[in-house]
């Protein structure tokens, strides 16, 4: 028996030995500065940004490092911000997104029970043996019927000696982390599309609003048109023309009628709630004035602020992770597998000493004959985590590229709208002149229909060009990822601002240190206290 159980412990030591020799491709001293744990050590793949904006020395943009992150309340309309706030509050797809950052805290704590015995088994038994008569094999057998009362448990534990389990964790950890990364874009996205849907509406009522004013100076117009066809001054066709004009103007009506109507059926359904007339509470009001200069930070902040771009790097560590975990199946697997219990003939005797009965069975699972498919699962794993590589890095790239766009639109919408308006107040100066021509007999009325029409048409273009500035600066913020951080406003005062609250039916989720930068995220943060305890010993 002595020479059995030292033949064993060969056999293991043997074992293990030549997997770390021959069947990994881990170095020694890689596997021990790893914290033992063989595959690859993350580092964030290097991503291009530019310095500068390109137009960084345009004064009205300015590149200081705090960018507002509760953007919209530069517009300095209450109505918006209580629109935001509710939104929040209650929007459907943002409640998903929370309800997935749940589901994926859970698959992270299911992942962190692994580490610990994976197979834990409490059973009771009870059986009645009797040995039957008509069986040639029991004939000379005299075995009385007996009972037989069991109970006790097991357990499998895997030991982590190749960073498997613990690789599994952080990748679970790393996707938990993008779940709510995932969750801040679609907060990103319903404040943007929340302040698109307001302007959108403002900017149809000032259109109505316009056009009924014009509308009551061409039935001014048409009035004076019929008075001088009645007094046979002038002939029917100035009064055609009016008509003409003033039809035309009173058809864009319902146009703008109906976009505003659109454009509050949409912000219903992103406040979560039915289609219904907002006029009451949205209330008079113009389209929403930009300030002057807006704050912008600098390119290399879309790392560190769009959430898309967080999320693209956190699947890359939760990818880099399973690489990890193909190559620890490269080596031998040792799990201790175990069982203790009573066992009696009586009931009364389950719990006497002498019905103690257990085994501890060390075990060796090692796919030597395997090594084909794990070492492509290892390539598979690794062309995966090159191609989330790429994916982040081009992440980045449209990050730039958005925030450019918003910025030229922007500033171009702004230098549009400034000479829109002198292209109205020209055009309401020239309707008054030909007007006053007019009713003096020194012009005919075709001047006049020409000039009304172009001042109806400039209106439309002002108010949609400083409707476009306002845009403009949604379609910023939008692209720079502000806005997530509405979601940190409850949880500053108590000290605990690096961890999310997204709003789903009162649940929240609890655990996410580290947010910013990404850089600095550390599965570790993740891990029950003892078990950090042990890993930085």
């Amino acid at each position: 028996m002595p020479s059995a159980a030292l033949g064993c412990r060969l056999l293991c030591l043997l074992v293990a030995v030549c997997g770390l020799t021959t069947a990994g491709c881990t170095p020694w001293g890689q596997y021990w500065r790893n914290n033992m744990k063989v595959g690859p050590t993350y580092l964030r793949p290097f991503a291009r940004v530019e310095p500068d904006w390109i137009d960084a020395n345009n004064p009205q943009v300015r590149s200081d490092p705090q960018v507002e992150s509760q953007w919209w309340r530069q517009f300095n309309d209450p109505v918006l911000d209580s629109l935001v706030l509710q939104a929040y509050e209650q929007n459907l797809t943002l409640r998903e997104a929370g309800f997935r950052v749940l589901a994926s805290r859970a698959a992270y704590n299911i992942t962190v029970g692994g580490f610990l015995p994976q197979s834990q088994n409490a059973v009771a038994e009870y059986a009645r043996w009797q040995l039957s008569n008509n069986v040639g094999a029991f004939e000379n057998l005299s075995i009385p019927p007996f009972s037989l009362w069991q109970t006790g448990f097991n357990l499998s534990w895997e030991l982590d000696l190749w960073g498997k389990l613990r690789h599994r964790i952080e990748s679970a950890g790393a996707k938990y982390q993008a779940s709510v990364e995932e969750y801040d874009g679609v907060l990103v996205t319903l404040i943007a599309d929340v302040a698109d849907r307001y302007i959108d509406y403002r900017i149809a009522t000032k259109q109505v609003a316009d056009l009924r004013g014009l509308a009551a100076i061409q039935r001014d117009a048409l009035a004076v048109a019929i008075d001088r066809q009645q007094g046979g001054i002038t002939s029917e066709l100035d009064v055609s023309q009016a008509q003409l004009n003033l039809a035309k103007t009173e058809a864009l009506i319902p146009v703008f009628e109906r976009q505003a109507r659109l454009a509050t059926n949409a912000l219903c359904v992103l406040l979560g709630t039915p289609p219904g007339d907002l006029a009451e509470r949205l209330g008079e009001g113009g389209i929403p004035e930009v300030p002057v200069e807006l704050v912008v930070g600098i390119p290399a902040d879309l790392l560190r602020r769009r959430p898309d771009v967080r999320q693209a790097e956190r699947l890359l560590a939760a990818q880099c992770a399973q690489i990890g975990v193909a190559e620890a199946e490269l080596y031998p697997a040792f799990s201790i597998n175990g069982y203790i219990g009573v066992y009696a003939n009586e009931l009364g005797q389950l719990f006497e000493s002498d019905s103690l009965y257990g085994f501890v069975a060390p075990f060796v699972d090692w796919k030597i004959l395997n090594y084909g498919r794990v070492v492509n699962n290892i390539r598979k794993q690794d062309a995966t985590f090159q191609s989330l590589a790429a994916a982040y890095q081009e992440t980045v790239l449209r990050a730039g590229r958005e925030a450019e766009d918003g910025m030229i639109t922007f500033l171009k919408a702004r230098e549009t709208a400034e000479k829109q308006q002198q292209a109205v107040t020209a055009a309401g100066r020239s309707a008054e002149l030909v007007e006053i021509q007019y009713k003096e007999g020194a012009s005919d009325f075709n001047r006049v229909f020409v000039v009304q029409q172009t001042q109806v048409s400039e209106q439309i273009r002002l108010n949609d060009s400083v409707g476009g500035v306002a845009k403009g600066m949604t379609q910023i913020y939008r692209a720079l990822g502000g806005g997530w951080q509405l979601r940190l406003e409850e949880l500053a005062a108590s000290g605990k601002c690096c961890k999310p609250v997204p709003r789903v039916n009162d649940g929240s989720c609890d655990t996410y240190i580290g947010k910013q930068p990404p850089a600095g995220f550390d599965p570790l943060c993740l891990w029950p206290e003892w078990l950090r305890r042990w890993k930085l010993r």
